[in-house]
């Protein structure tokens, strides 16, 4: 081999490799299957096409995902819209050695968010003096809890909110009556009705449009991880279209039970239902639902404490990486 065929084998080389260099990634996420987006782009090859590989870990709590966040045990969060603004603006569940820079970069969800109680409880006032679970008191769903008893006759001291951790646990305390309701999101709701766990409310029926699950991540994080991140936010988007494309139903539905494997066909399919609705599921092209942004910076303003008014969401969004991502 002369020197300039050499010269072109390791150029050759050098290409190769570096298309196949990985950016390692850091998502943290509550367990169930609101993560299918992220297993589809796994599963698919998303994200390695875009150069990045991510690894998964479920979190038991906001709290701890919130402290990993910051500890830089973490670089991205699939969490409640709520979560970011709560630690944002003081109000989270505890407190944290330094200022958060949370914001939230795309959206994952909307709507699907259920108050869903035991087959005995009827109406609000089946719930007086009961203890209700919660992942945390004072961020998540928790305050979407409050302002649902307080529509239905319910004053603060007329029950309890006990902190237990995150959806999926709470879905089973439910079903194994230790608790008589929590909030529940899809498709976490759809097991504990299948047997008899009655849905009291819808939220986005009471109150109105409501931004849920989003990708959540530190500003400081992600102005020097531009590149990751929209990554990320490529594949992620990518993924969430080919869910939503007819032709990929029954291939979603076996991914899905890859990775919950308990989960029956016909439950599968109603997930896969639940998740692609017109009204609420998964976000099309990861848009944030800026209506149901609205929403929770309304129900915040007035259960949050200390109290604030909040109006402005371009302190807890920044788009530009979703469009950043879109335009490559």
């Amino acid at each position: 081999m002369n020197i300039r065929a050499l010269l072109a084998f390791v150029s050759i080389c050098l290409v190769s490799g570096a298309a196949y260099a990985q950016t390692p990634l850091r998502v943290i996420v509550f367990p169930g299957g609101a993560n299918l987006p992220l297993w589809v782009a796994q599963e698919k090859g998303l994200f390695a096409h875009e150069g990045v590989a991510v690894k998964i870990t479920p979190t038991p709590s906001s709290v701890f995902l919130v402290q990993s966040l910051m500890k830089s045990e973490q670089d991205i969060a699939l969490s409640a819209f709520d979560n970011v603004v709560a630690y944002q603006e003081g109000q989270g569940e505890v407190g944290l050695a330094n200022d958060p820079d949370f914001f939230a970069f795309m959206g994952f969800s909307h709507g699907t968010v259920r108050l869903v109680v035991a087959p005995t409880i009827r109406e609000y006032a089946d719930l007086k003096g009961k203890t209700l679970a919660v992942d945390a008191l004072s961020t998540g769903y928790s305050l979407v809890l409050i302002k649902l008893l307080q529509l239905g006759g319910l004053k603060p001291d007329d029950y309890q909110l006990e902190s237990v951790g995150g959806t999926a646990l709470r879905a089973r305390l439910l079903m194994e009556n230790k608790y008589p309701a929590t909030i529940l999101t899809t498709p976490l709701e759809l097991l504990p009705e299948a047997k008899g766990y009655r849905r009291l409310a819808n939220v986005q029926d009471v109150l109105g449009p409501y931004q849920t699950i989003v990708g959540m991540a530190r500003r400081s994080w992600a102005s020097s991880h531009k590149e990751a991140l929209t990554a990320f936010i490529r594949a992620s988007v990518a993924a969430l279209d080919w869910i939503f494309d007819p032709k990929n139903r029954a291939e979603a539905i076996a991914i899905y039970r890859k990775y919950v494997p308990d989960a029956p066909e016909p439950a599968a399919d109603g997930v896969i239902t639940a998740m692609t609705g017109e009204r609420e599921g998964f976000a099309r092209g990861g848009r944030i639902d800026v209506d149901g942004v609205m929403t929770v910076l309304k129900i915040r303003s007035e259960l949050g404490r200390p109290p604030k008014q909040l109006t402005d969401p371009s302190r807890y969004l920044d788009d530009s990486y979703l469009r950043a991502a879109a335009a490559k």
